[in-house]
């Protein structure tokens, strides 16, 4: 797409109403035939058949034809093979002229099998002809094939072709209208299956753009998908607009200069405050903006419309009222993981305080235990919820005496013992819940001091009889100890704290997630160079 218009590939068209020699410059140079809106895309026909003067004749017949503003344009196929091409090459066919008859007797059935289950083509409308009727009986190719209309070559007059053309078109634009409705709501859908991802609101954002561009170009039936839109957001007590997502030239996009990018008209208006709310038209362009009710201002802005004044304000009005009530919903959901994350993550600190450890420390070992989590096949949520979980992992410590927690010197075996309770303390405090959160830090606060080889406490559990969020929190929280300093020792050098971990590997860890803790040390590396602890 290039200034709003749609560009054809550079196979050679002809287009209805115009000598052969016009019909390769690119749209914009055409001349429209009379009652063709200038600046429309034609409709693309196929026509299938051995027979040249068949071609002819057809182009003929429908020679300043147009719908909804729009003239045709012809490939031409003179076999199944040929025609398989084109079908691969070109996705914007609307109508095929098929003849039964070209290389074999069947070549058209065949190419109508391939075009349905082999290309997974639905959309196409596809139109039998035949010279020879009694080699492919209509009722039996009607009940046996995907087809939408056969007919005799002697019916199809210029009158007949017409009206067959004026209902397969319309057919063809209101199932790609459904097609990509359908894509928009899928990708809606499916944000909405795991919002507890980071990336649901992205996902959200662009199910809703798709949404939009389908319902403002319904009537188009051509290339849906291909406008260019994006969606940005400004929370109730900012100012600045920030992209969440976007289609066509946008979907890339990063943070975007708006001063480039909008019409001059439309960006005066964002400058505005308070941002007006409602639906605005300008040359290829509408821009809707909506208020949620947590206040926060919502714009979609889609450009490459052929008639953007036609857009029905009612229904997008509607339409962008229940976005906002989604974008309400998820800032909420937001919200709440946001203070479920910072909560637990302070409360792990408040503990590590009390050992004289850096509130880093938590922080690293939420990141490592992420690493290592998704390095051992987890899916997002799985991996989040054992980094939101592992601060509580010393939890315990809230129920040992200062003077053995700030020991400088080695603990005594009672002194000992009574550290070691910490586990049951933290599990203890955490069990009973029903969030899963809270129950993954019931297990890593009371397993994380086990051990691969069974040695561990307090239950002395060995392998994966061990939590998986154990293991994986366990070698988080004794590389970070061994990688910073304590009161009662230095910080270890790097490549001393790996030996001692693999000299662990198959005793103390499990020997899989160290293998993976050593190919990830890039990631590793750029953890400890962000959450250093201060000097």
């Amino acid at each position: 797409m290039a200034d709003g218009k749609l560009m054809f590939g550079a196979t050679p068209r002809r287009v209805s109403g115009l000598p052969p020699a016009a019909a390769t410059p690119a749209p914009a140079g055409r001349t429209a035939p009379a009652g063709v809106m200038a600046g429309d895309l034609p409709w693309t026909v196929l026509i299938v058949d051995d027979e040249p003067e068949v071609h002819r004749i057809t182009e003929l017949a429908l020679a300043g034809f147009s719908f909804a503003g729009r003239g045709l344009e012809f490939l031409n196929a003179r076999s199944g093979a040929e025609a398989r091409q084109y079908l691969s090459d070109h996705d914007s066919i609307a109508v095929i002229l098929l003849d039964v008859v070209m290389e074999h007797e069947h070549a058209g059935l065949d190419l109508v099998r391939w075009i349905r289950e082999d290309l997974g083509n639905t959309q196409v409308r596809i139109v039998l002809r035949t010279g020879q009727p009694g080699q492919a009986p209509e009722r039996d190719v009607i009940a046996s094939y995907d087809i939408n209309d056969y007919k005799e070559k002697t019916e199809l007059t210029s009158r007949k072709l017409t009206t067959l053309m004026y209902s397969c078109l319309r057919a063809w634009r209101d199932i790609n209208a459904l097609e990509a409705n359908r894509r928009g709501l899928t990708l809606i859908i499916q944000s909405s299956q795991d919002l507890f991802r980071q990336q649901s609101m992205e996902t959200f954002t662009l199910g809703a753009l798709e949404q939009l561009a389908a319902l403002l170009q319904s009537n188009r039936g051509a290339f849906f998908g291909t406008l260019d839109g994006v969606a940005l957001h400004r929370p109730g007590t900012g100012r600045a607009l920030t992209s969440i997502a976007g289609i066509g030239r946008f979907r890339s996009a990063g943070d975007i200069d708006l001063e480039q990018v909008l019409p001059p008209a439309l960006y005066r208006i964002l400058e505005e405050m308070p941002l007006a709310e409602g639906i605005l038209h300008h040359d290829t362009s509408v821009m809707c903006i909506f208020r949620s009710y947590s206040g926060s201002v919502n714009i979609l802005f889609l450009d490459g419309l052929e008639h953007p004044a036609q857009v029905d304000s009612a229904l997008v009005q509607v339409f962008s009222r229940n976005i906002a009530i989604a974008f309400d919903n998820l800032e909420m959901i937001n919200t709440i993981d946001a203070t479920q994350r910072e909560l637990l993550q302070r409360l792990g600190e408040a503990v590590e305080s009390r050992s004289q450890e850096t509130g880093n420390h938590v922080r690293r070992v939420a990141e490592l235990s992420w690493i290592l989590a998704r390095a051992a096949g987890l899916d997002v949520r799985a991996a989040d919820v054992i980094r939101q979980a592992s601060p509580l992992h010393d939890v315990g410590k809230i129920g040992i005496p200062d003077a053995i927690l700030h020991k400088p010197g080695k603990l005594d075996p009672e002194e000992w013992e009574q550290m070691k309770s910490h586990v049951e303390i933290g599990e203890k405090l955490l069990q009973g819940s029903d969030l899963q959160v809270i129950r993954c830090a019931a297990s890593i606060a009371g397993n994380h001091h086990e051990r691969w080889d069974g040695k561990g406490y307090p239950r002395g559990l060995a392998g994966e009889e061990i939590p998986l969020e154990a293991r994986i929190t366990s070698i988080a929280d004794v590389f970070d100890a061994l990688s910073s300093a304590r009161c009662y020792k230095p910080a270890w050098p790097k490549d001393e704290v790996f030996a001692y971990l693999q000299a662990q590997r198959g005793t103390q860890f499990d020997p899989r997630l160290i293998d993976l803790l050593f190919e990830n040390t890039d990631q590793i590396d750029e953890l400890y160079a962000r959450l250093k602890d201060p000097t």
